[in-house]
């Protein structure tokens, strides 16, 4: 059994809710950075920043995303991310780590699926195919 069962509350709708919240969510996003900074491929996207507001902003992005209370206040997706080199399969090893952290976090497989095809829209926000990777 993960660490958020005794976090979740049962019967409700949104995801955010299902997943536990907003303490939840820090669980998971601490976590997540976790495996991120220790990934080789994407530890470098993070150099520099300062890992507590991009954790919080992060939990912010989540709530909005999953059904929480409150919108997204940070700086458009877009913009934070553009020119910075991302791929596509950056977004894919990203979720894919995501995945994980919601996984170790005891969430139930179809919760963690519907999770991901949430934020899957965002890739095209996220992730600018590189020419010379595409020819």
């Amino acid at each position: 059994m993960g660490i958020l069962t005794r976090l979740r509350r049962p019967g409700t709708a949104s995801l955010y809710e299902k997943i536990g919240g907003h303490d939840a969510l820090e669980v998971v996003v601490e976590d997540f950075y976790c495996r991120v900074l220790d990934d080789d491929h994407l530890a470098g996207f993070y150099a520099g920043s300062n890992m507590k507001c991009v954790k919080a902003r992060q939990v912010e992005f989540l709530s909005a995303v999953l059904g929480g209370p409150g919108p997204y206040s940070g700086t458009p997706i877009r913009q934070v991310h553009e020119g910075r080199g991302i791929t596509m399969h950056h977004f894919a090893v990203v979720a894919a780590h995501l995945a994980d952290s919601l996984c170790a976090a005891g969430l139930h497989p179809d919760t963690i699926t519907e999770i991901l095809r949430a934020i899957a829209p965002l890739a095209g926000e996220v992730a600018s195919e590189d020419i010379k990777a595409v020819v």
